[in-house]
């Protein structure tokens, strides 16, 4: 009687571990669901300031089209369990810009935070913590790391979402323009919807010292991606399919780069020029011969390595 009741609950016990160790088909799908053509609205606000003497920015608004795509698959065929996803802006008809780059991690236990001046330090999370949840790593236009952060993808009445709050540094939008704030704290809300998706943002402008953090100002973003005409990322997907090796090289050394540090922290500019340019001008002198990787991997880790502190 004993022994024929130790069996049922071992085999319970064995298919919740391996539920615990394979994603959801659900969840993969609406990471998929985020890639196509896409004609991209970019709209952000400031909605509240502690101070009432604070002075609200002006609004930011900007169009594009975006090509947004599956790079790489980690894992088995039809249950990845890492799933590389690059950003392409096209502008006009022919100019292509590497955009940014989200890497979707399934248990992911291990992460960069963002701490402030340009400086992220790994956590570890319990497995308990990440059960069943996907982390997003996002990523520079040059590769370098932005911000991380795990959730568990939603699918409840006809919604499909995931949603995150971490910290990260300012984007470019803001950073070109002000000094005044040193973290924006991220809520991502990224939604599948039928014709595309949207990311919606709840940040937090924060001013971080050793007295701690302050609020300087709150502000809502809306990102949305709608399906458009595939032929209008015909030039990026030729423009990847010229440039992809070299970058695939790139982001490799930066995993490498990476997995070994417990603290990262990167110079903004040296010698008066800035990383992004710097690998930008390095893949146009790789594209004059032959594309060799070797060659190339060792003068991208020489590259980035002069940017770290």
């Amino acid at each position: 009687m004993r022994s024929s009741f130790i069996l049922p609950v071992f085999l319970l016990t064995i298919g919740s571990l391996k539920a615990q160790q394979t994603p959801k088909t659900e969840d993969i799908a609406a990471i998929k669901g985020q890639c196509g053509c896409h004609d991209v609205s970019f709209l952000y606000a400031e909605t509240f300031a502690p101070d009432k003497g604070y002075a609200f920015k002006d609004r930011y608004t900007a169009k594009g089209t975006e090509l947004v795509f599956v790079d790489e698959e980690v894992g088995p065929a039809n249950r990845p369990t890492k799933l590389v996803i690059q950003h392409l802006l096209v502008v006009g008809d022919s100019m292509v810009i590497k955009h940014w780059r989200e890497d979707w991690e399934f248990q992911n236990t291990n992460l960069l935070k963002f701490d402030q001046s340009a400086t992220w330090k790994r956590v570890k999370l319990n497995p308990e913590q990440t059960k069943g949840q996907w982390s997003q790593k996002v990523f520079e236009v040059d590769d370098s790391p932005r911000y991380e952060g795990s959730a568990t993808w939603v699918h409840v009445d006809g919604r499909t979402y995931w949603e995150s709050t971490v910290d990260a540094p300012l984007p470019r939008r803001e950073y070109t323009k002000r000094t005044d704030y040193n973290v924006m704290r991220r809520t991502n809300h990224h939604e599948i919807r039928p014709d595309g998706y949207i990311h919606e943002q709840d940040n937090d402008k924060i001013i971080r010292s050793e007295a701690g953090d302050q609020l300087l100002a709150s502000e809502k973003g809306l990102n949305t991606y709608t399906r458009t005409d595939e032929g209008k990322c015909k030039a990026a997907k030729v423009w990847w399919a010229k440039n992809r090796a070299y970058w695939v090289d790139v982001r490799n050394v930066w995993g490498e780069v990476l997995a070994s540090r417990s603290t990262v922290a990167l110079k903004g500019q040296v010698k008066g020029q800035v990383l992004g340019r710097e690998l930008d001008e390095l893949a146009a002198t790789t594209q004059k011969t032959a594309y060799n990787s070797a060659a190339s991997r060792q003068l991208i880790r020489q590259t980035i390595e002069k940017y770290l502190k």
